[in-house]
């Protein structure tokens, strides 16, 4: 990979972005296989790659569905032909009411809510396409992000839903924290028989997180998976043990730019490029050729680095590889991802989603 990490810095200069397709496509087959052998649909995350290419991958590997973060992102893949598109994120305000009342006008939506707000707003988003809209109810189960947090608020917000003209209460998602599936039981399996004591169904249960494919399976009722990060994996989940080294699949190209002193040094991939996110880990990457190298911390453009504990030190105008700690902030930078396989470069993903945040 060393030679193949110099002729992109020769034909794209660095910093860059690099995936390897063949690592992707087994990522890929290998949750697929995951999410079969536990008999749950696999409804993949696309804000990691923000790529129909790599969706279509996804999809024709056996996903069904997809899931966005932001109405931007559906508005890319209902663009690009994807269909069933799950929205994990309370939209509410005229814009995005308007924004996602087109949407269903072209492919088949799906969002969640956790307050009466979005409820409204899904409701006149219906009204105004003229069709029903699918809710599902978002719950925490322990992560203290979004969602309810009791079963009973759950219930509430269902038999809410089911009163709107227009919408359709179809289920719970949740993103339980990958040790706390026991509790995630005790929440769902109350909701499930509040709503049904309601006289309602939740055919849909939506569990998530690349962390969590160790526990497919184990969630007694769940019906999809939506993981994102597995596609490309990461720092982060090599820490988590949801990936190994071998499964990572991106990498930053970066040239050294200077050793100003013995013991530390500056890549030109700055926070523009890797992220501050540490994702709570001691440096923002790791330096295949120079693993005891720390990134220490960046200013824009630059990477500043440790170098204290190395024996062999890069030297000026090396080439490195750096597997970043959290890839989908990453991608999000970058207007194109740079395909290879083995040791040719064999092509330019467009990341199209890029910057779609809202």
């Amino acid at each position: 990979m060393t030679e193949l990490a110099q002729q992109i810095a020769r034909e794209y200069g660095t910093p860059a972005v690099a995936i390897d397709l063949d690592r992707v496509e087994r990522n890929i087959r290998r949750l697929q296989a995951a999410c079969d052998q536990a008999g749950v649909a696999n409804r993949p995350h696309i804000k990691t790659h923000k790529s129909p290419v790599i969706a279509a991958m996804q999809r024709e590997a056996g996903a069904r569905g997809i899931t966005c973060q932001k109405l931007g992102e559906a508005e890319v893949m209902a663009q690009a032909g994807f269909e069933e598109i799950l929205i994990s994120y309370n939209i509410m305000g005229e814009e995005k009411i308007g924004r996602l009342a087109a949407l269903m006008g072209k492919t088949n939506m799906v969002v969640c809510v956790d307050n009466p707000v979005s409820i409204a707003a899904a409701a006149e988003a219906a009204a105004r396409a003229g069709d029903a809209l699918a809710v599902l109810v978002e719950c925490d189960t322990g992560r203290k992000r979004a969602g309810v947090e009791t079963p009973a608020e759950a219930v509430a917000l269902a038999r809410a839903i089911a009163a709107h003209n227009g919408l359709a209460f179809s289920g719970f998602l949740m993103y339980p924290p990958e040790t706390a599936i026991p509790q995630a039981q005790r929440f769902l399996d109350e909701a499930l028989a509040g709503v049904r004591e309601a006289g309602l169904d939740a055919p849909v249960v939506s569990s998530g997180g690349t962390p969590n494919i160790a526990n497919l399976g184990k969630l007694k009722g769940a019906t999809e998976h939506r993981a994102g990060t597995y596609v490309f994996n990461d720092r982060m989940m090599m820490a988590c043990g949801a990936a190994t080294l071998d499964d990572c699949a991106l990498n930053v190209i970066a040239t050294v730019v200077s050793r100003a002193g013995p013991d530390r040094g500056i890549v030109d991939a700055g926070s523009k490029t890797l992220t501050s996110d540490t994702g709570g880990l001691d440096g923002h990457g790791l330096i295949l050729e120079h693993p005891q190298a720390r990134i220490e911390k960046f200013a824009e453009e630059h990477g500043f680095l440790d170098l204290k504990a190395c024996n062999d030190r890069p030297k000026v105008g090396d080439v490195v590889r750096i597997i970043p700690n959290h890839v989908c902030v990453v991608v999000n930078m970058v207007e194109r991802l740079i395909a290879t396989r083995g040791d040719e470069i064999v092509g330019e993903i467009p990341v199209a989603a890029r910057g779609k945040i809202s």
